[in-house]
């Protein structure tokens, strides 16, 4: 479907879980865990979603929470999303923690890519960002996701200033040491956290700390690089500095079934308890109104009513 402003919309990422295990600054509130609380879609209801989206245009799904590994029927749930006709491809984003036992599971129940979120290679700052996680459990499941047979593995790493920006070399040399995108994300103004005040950072400080480094191509959201010697790539999400909603072509449903047309407009279309065709007309109606463009990030912006594991990642 074409939305108002003459965008394709074919990208629909949806949460399964608000859960998580971890408790990251950037995606939790200031107190509290990222635990279950309302009431969420059914596993059937997920399903009818998917297939109203997918009659819409929507081709490719991202399964996102929270962290969608918690769920115990993730692997029916991912087989029931690569049955319904027109989607070509579902990817997952998750930490990483509980991606060694999975992994093999879930590529063959049909996810082709997967992001695993890794923003610092210390174990004792990991532990820090995360709320009490364990590096040595995310790098596992890198490890676990390298040898599944997933078309792609991504690394998302949200850079923050006074954190990790001392580490920028070395997670993109993560890509010297496997075939993984490492991309950067700029910090996005979603919670009150204290630890991240005066955190944001300009993904253009990747490029003055890797020197000379060979532009690829834009791919999506992302501006890719390649390191010499690099077995993937690099890549620069600006959502803040540069941001990409004239080619913004995602909608968003989160995991109590809320459709949200744009991350940063707190604007959704609650779907709970419909039926394919009135899910479809729901769908068909937060596309039209689809916001041109979201808000400054980099001013005064405070019309975030959620947090980010409550929208999904």
């Amino acid at each position: 479907m074409i939305d108002t402003y003459g965008r394709k919309i074919t990208y629909l990422r949806l949460s399964v879980t608000k859960q998580c295990n971890l408790n990251c600054a950037y995606c939790k509130p200031e107190e509290g865990t990222c635990r279950e609380t309302g009431l969420l879609l059914s596993p059937e209801e997920m399903v009818m979603a998917v297939r109203a989206a997918a009659r819409l245009g929507v081709t490719k799904l991202r399964i996102t929470g929270g962290e969608p590994l918690l769920r115990k029927d993730i692997l029916p749930l991912v087989r029931d999303f690569s049955a319904i006709e027109g989607i070509r491809e579902i990817s997952l984003t998750t930490n990483g923690t509980l991606l060694a036992s999975h992994a093999d599971q879930l590529a063959q129940a049909g996810i082709s890519r997967i992001n695993i979120s890794l923003d610092t290679l210390n174990a004792d700052k990991y532990k820090k960002i995360t709320g009490g996680g364990n590096l040595a459990d995310a790098l596992a499941g890198l490890e676990a996701a390298l040898t599944a047979s997933f078309s792609q593995v991504k690394i998302n790493a949200v850079l923050l200033k006074g954190f990790n920006d001392d580490e920028i070399f070395e997670l993109a040399s993560l890509t010297r040491k496997y075939p993984v995108d490492v991309r950067f994300i700029e910090l996005m103004p979603l919670t009150g956290s204290k630890m991240l005040e005066n955190a944001y950072l300009s993904a253009d400080a990747v490029t003055e700390a890797l020197g000379k480094i060979e532009e690829y191509r834009q791919e999506g959201v992302a501006k890719l690089y390649r390191m010499e010697k690099g077995l993937g790539y690099v890549g620069l999400i600006k959502p803040v500095s540069d941001n990409f909603c004239a080619q913004c072509n995602r909608i968003r449903l989160t995991a109590d079934g809320r459709i949200r047309p744009c991350l940063f407009d707190d604007k959704e279309y609650d779907i709970r308890g419909l039926n394919e065709e009135e899910m479809f007309e729901m769908f068909r109606e937060a596309i039209r109104n689809k916001p041109e463009q979201h808000p400054d990030l980099l001013g005064d912006f405070s019309c975030m009513r959620r947090n980010m594991n409550e929208i999904g990642g």
